[in-house]
């Protein structure tokens, strides 16, 4: 029994725009007609108009072709701007669903680079409209030239069939030279860009312990890999064009001479040799085009498969039936959990519960698993076994855009945007004044704030970069407690806070409780510990110890039981 494909929403949205190529289709009908009328105006001059000397003629004539120029042109606007409908219909058909399926993917950690995949939808776009695509538009219409010249002669004809085979195998042996240094390139670009991205967002490290030299040696190892292979691309793309174009030349004298042989033993009449060298001309010049932008071509089919099956792995989920405002009563159910697609589990049998309006601090060392069980409680990582739930719904499935006003989540690495302060404090919404300065008061924010030329209007750079560490974990901190939500998890939230600090977040924490919500903090420092109620130590992605702070602080301080001395000897 075979398995069910999977539906590509890549396909469909193509397959949407069928009209689009239909209409483009109709208008290259009257283009290639009209491409013909210089070459009809030359036959009509040497045949009308020098035999009878009449400059009424000439005139005529040459407004008549004036005339099919302007109309040319007008149709190979009107399809291109066809086109560039289609492509623009297709960015806002799959634009979201590409930037979901980044985000998606990005969460899970997985090995995908976010700008590839918009730069893929975007070349799939330039590419509707791209003279490569009406190239293939017309390749068809070129049967029909074919068709007018067998019924011209059928030599000619068969001769016209020979050069489009030849033609055709230049085609593939094009396609199948530059595939491979094509694609060894493409890789390239995209690592060499990568690795640009990452040392620009780490200037500061790499100025002031001068390792700009070193690091611009990798970089420029990788983009000497990328133009190697990119020049030998396009080595073996121009060679073929070339070879193309010369076929091309060929095939029109050929015809001439062929048309002028069978003139002469009486097999064709008139200006049929003129007319036949122009149609042979015709009928290759679609796959002249294709081979001479077999690049773009090339580019495009890579950016479908990759895309094609981005979203084929990260398809849009239904959205399930809307569930009621959560209190906050979290239960954590027989976690086995790791890293996204690993088969290796960090947590190991995780199991607890805390009730709404409770508090929960999570210690333990190093690698003890501690910011992934953190991602697990907000949701952004699956479990492998088990359940994390928020008043009984699994928080993983539950609609983060649903659930998120609900939720303050502060990660171990703070990340923030660029935007003014009120738009990060807002996560972006829609800013409630009064909503900003509370979360900015229980943080202990809003004197800073004030003090500022622009107060909460203030730019804060790209990911907060004209704020201090501390300065940006207290603009974080505000953002996951902006709107009072119903439960909170601070993921380290003390990392870069100085005393005053410490203690404005210790007075948020019991803010928190007094209005409801569930607190959820790991740290390392103690001296938070003041204001939750319960703590548990995870050791080796296992719960050692959970009870209320002062019972867990009192079995680590204890000392370990020493074992007695048995007089029983072991059996030997």
């Amino acid at each position: 029994m075979k398995g069910n494909k999977v539906k590509s929403p890549l396909r469909d949205a193509l397959g949407a725009l069928s009209p689009s190529l239909k209409r483009a289709f109709f208008f290259s009908l009257f283009v290639n007609v009209l491409v013909l009328a210089p070459s009809a105006y030359m036959l009509e001059v040497y045949d009308r108009v020098v035999n009878s000397r009449s400059h009424k003629t000439l005139l005529m004539l040459t407004l008549l072709v004036v005339g099919a120029y302007a109309l040319l042109e007008a149709l190979e606007w009107v399809r291109r701007q066809v086109m560039h409908d289609a492509g623009m219909e297709l960015d806002k058909e799959l634009g979201t669903r590409v930037f979901s399926a980044v985000f998606s993917a990005r969460l899970l950690n997985l090995p995908v680079v976010g700008a590839q995949a918009l730069r893929d939808l975007k070349v799939i776009r330039e590419f509707l409209p791209s003279q490569a695509l009406l190239a293939f538009v017309d390749a068809p219409l070129a049967l029909l030239v074919l068709i007018l010249i067998f019924s011209m002669n059928a030599t000619l004809g068969w001769f016209a069939v020979a050069g489009a085979v030849v033609q055709f195998a230049i085609g593939v042996v094009n396609e199948r030279r530059i595939r491979e240094p094509l694609l060894a390139a493409n890789r390239s670009a995209v690592g060499a860009h990568s690795y640009a991205e990452g040392v620009i967002r780490n200037a500061q490290v790499i100025e002031s312990m001068g390792m700009i030299g070193d690091i611009h040696k990798r970089w420029m190892g990788r983009q000497q890999d990328f133009l190697i292979q990119q020049a030998v691309a396009s080595d073996h793309a121009g060679t073929n064009s070339a070879l193309s174009k010369l076929v091309q030349s060929l095939l029109s004298s050929l015809l001439l001479g062929m048309g002028c042989w069978l003139t002469l033993k009486g097999e064709l009449h008139g200006s049929g040799m003129i007319v036949a060298s122009i149609l042979g001309g015709r009928v290759l010049a679609p796959l002249v085009q294709i081979i001479g932008s077999w690049r773009q071509v090339e580019s495009t089919m890579e950016a479908y498969k990759r895309l094609d099956g981005l979203l084929k792995e990260f398809a849009v989920t239904e959205k399930g039936m809307s569930l009621p405002a959560p209190k906050g009563f979290l239960s954590v159910e027989g976690v086995l959990a790791g890293a996204p697609r690993s088969s290796v589990p960090i947590l190991r049998g995780i199991s607890f519960k805390v009730a709404p309006g409770g508090s929960l601090a999570i210690v333990g060392p190093s690698a003890s698993g501690k910011t992934t069980l953190a991602r697990l409680l907000v949701g952004i990582w699956p479990a492998m076994q088990g359940k994390v739930r928020l008043d009984g719904n699994d928080i993983y499935q539950w609609d983060k855009e649903e659930l998120g006003p609900y939720i303050g989540y502060l990660p171990q690495n703070v990340e923030l945007f660029e935007g003014t302060i009120a738009e990060n404090i807002a996560r972006f919404g829609e800013p409630d004044a009064l909503k900003v300065k509370e979360a900015c008061r229980m943080v202990g924010l809003d004197a800073f704030i004030e003090q500022l030329p622009k107060a909460y209007e203030t730019q804060i750079g790209d990911d907060g970069s004209f704020l201090s560490g501390g300065e940006r974990q207290r603009v974080a901190l505000a953002r996951a407690v902006y709107g009072m939500p119903k439960f909170v998890v601070l993921d380290e939230p003390n990392a870069s806070l100085d005393e005053a600090g410490d203690a404005a977040l210790l007075n948020a924490v019991k803010l928190l409780r007094t209005h409801g919500t569930t607190v959820i903090v790991i740290t390392h420092r103690l001296n938070i510990l003041g204001a939750i109620e319960h703590m548990l130590v995870l050791v080796d992605g296992q719960v050692q110890r959970f009870g209320t702070c002062q019972e867990v602080l009192a079995a680590l301080q204890s000392p370990p039981p020493t074992s007695q001395p048995s007089n029983q000897q072991s059996p030997s």
